[in-house]
């Protein structure tokens, strides 16, 4: 179980972004293609009573030509200055079996999406430049993730960040206001 500081940073150019990034001497540390499942009750109970999600998440490493599954428990406990999660995670080895199980416990999927991510790392500060298909989040945005929200600031500082720009809101929450 580990706890996360995060905030997007929406409607940015992720290239310049990037630039940005190597330029203050960011680390790749990953490139990614991503699968994301997510899954709820019916009566949406993990969204509403857990004020999180359920996701299947494929992961393909592009650098090191690997994948890798994960059935993640990600809960918000908190959104002043930035969104704060607690996330459960496991790898798991057959997906289908699980959505299978999950189906059979009245679970079901309640959309998927797909997306490309190219994360750097600084200081301790880790930096998600993410694009998703157009069905699912049409405009892409970084997140930057943090162990001390101290560090959120440094970040913004050091990338010139245009505070207006800063979002605590879930993928899911953005879907939404489209």
């Amino acid at each position: 179980m580990a706890k996360e500081i995060e905030v997007k940073v929406l409607n940015i150019d992720l290239d310049r972004m990037e630039r940005s990034l190597k330029d203050i001497g960011a680390k790749l540390i990953s490139k990614e293609e991503q699968t994301n499942i997510l899954i709820d009750s019916k009566d949406r109970y993990i969204e509403k009573e857990l004020n999180g999600y359920l996701r299947i998440r494929e992961t393909k490493y592009i650098l090191t030509n690997q994948s890798v599954i994960h059935l993640t428990l990600k809960k918000n406990i908190a959104r002043e200055g930035a969104r704060q999660n607690i996330e459960v995670s496991t790898k798991i080895d057959d997906k289908e079996s699980l959505i299978s199980i999950l189906k059979d416990l009245g679970y079901e999927i309640t959309d998927i999406g797909y997306k490309e991510r190219t994360s750097y790392e600084y200081d301790n500060i880790r930096f998600d430049l993410d694009r998703w298909d157009e069905n699912t989040y049409p405009y892409p945005y970084m997140e930057i993730e943090v162990e001390k929200k101290e560090d959120l600031e440094k970040a913004i500082s050091l990338l010139n960040i245009d505070k207006n720009k800063i979002s605590t809101k879930s993928i899911m929450e953005l879907k939404r206001e489209l």
